[in-house]
């Protein structure tokens, strides 16, 4: 989750959001924070999009799907993807149960394969998953991802893996909110991870010092802004939503580059960073 990106997947809010009309018909069922505006959410994107192609990466956009709601601007979280194809969620948010398929259909009209799908009455999120290195992966089991969900996935994987842990993630803000674990975690480079410890359990969080994985701890007052949402393009080279200056001091402290981005309207409202907004699908 760290190497330089090379192949993204996007959903611009032209696509997503369609318009104004469609924003204020969605966002208070699925839980926003507030309404998008559709102008200064294309705008902010696009600079966005223009932030991605400085890092030299290939970039894939999906089309509009009239049956997906504005939550389809979050493109992390409807797959996984491996060395050996994508593995496809049952998504835990009901409203977003038709994105997998989606994502799948243009997956194989670009000729990426399908390793695996997760099948009721197991669900799983791309949001929950989190590759520690290369052989073992993170997944958060809540409202988003179960235990299910994260045995068929086990099982999918096969000896892509050689460990699986399960991460508990706590009620937190209710099943309505969006507490995946990679609101908690964000790697930065093979052995550096940002995360906000208050929300992680004393077993995973010693693990992760087990493996010599240095943690710099995303301050409280920055945990609700998303400072803990950050996506690395290269190994110690990211992008996050500017007004965490802490963190990204923090950040900078550790010598590593960092990107920032107007989310007031794409990430706030809808509670998405840089993170979920994305699909990486080629790292080298």
């Amino acid at each position: 989750m760290v190497k330089p990106v090379k192949k993204i997947l996007l959903k611009h809010p032209k696509n997503a959001y369609q318009n104004q009309e469609k924003i204020n018909k969605e966002a208070s069922k699925l839980n926003y924070l507030g309404n998008p505006d559709f102008g200064k959410s294309c705008t902010d994107f696009d600079l966005f999009i223009g932030l991605l192609k400085s890092f030299d990466c290939e970039i894939h956009y999906l089309p509009t799907e009239n049956p997906s709601s504005i939550d389809s601007i979050y493109t992390h979280d409807p797959c996984l993807v491996t060395n050996k194809g994508a593995i496809y969620s049952n998504m835990g948010k009901l409203d977003r149960s038709n994105e997998p398929n989606l994502l799948e259909n243009y997956f194989k009209s670009i000729g990426v394969p399908t390793l695996g799908k997760i099948e009721y009455p197991g669900t799983l999120e791309g949001g929950d998953i989190v590759w520690l290195n290369e052989r073992t992966i993170a997944v958060g089991e809540g409202y988003r991802s179960n235990a299910e969900g994260i045995l068929q996935l086990q099982n999918i994987l096969g000896n892509l893996i050689d460990n699986i842990i399960t991460v508990p993630l706590p009620h937190w803000t209710g099943p309505k909110d969006c507490l995946h674990l990679m609101s908690n975690i964000s790697p930065i480079d093979e052995k550096l991870f940002l995360v906000y410890s208050k929300l992680l359990p004393v077993s995973f969080r010693s693990s992760l010092l087990d493996m010599d994985i240095e943690l710099v701890e995303v301050p409280d007052k920055e945990y609700l802004t998303m400072g803990c949402n950050v996506l690395a393009v290269a190994p110690k080279k990211v992008i996050m939503i500017d007004g965490n200056p802490i963190t990204k001091n923090l950040l900078l402290e550790k010598n590593v580059e960092v990107h920032l981005y107007d989310g007031s309207e794409i990430s706030f409202k809808g509670s998405g960073g840089p993170t979920c907004l994305t699909r990486p699908f080629l790292r080298t």
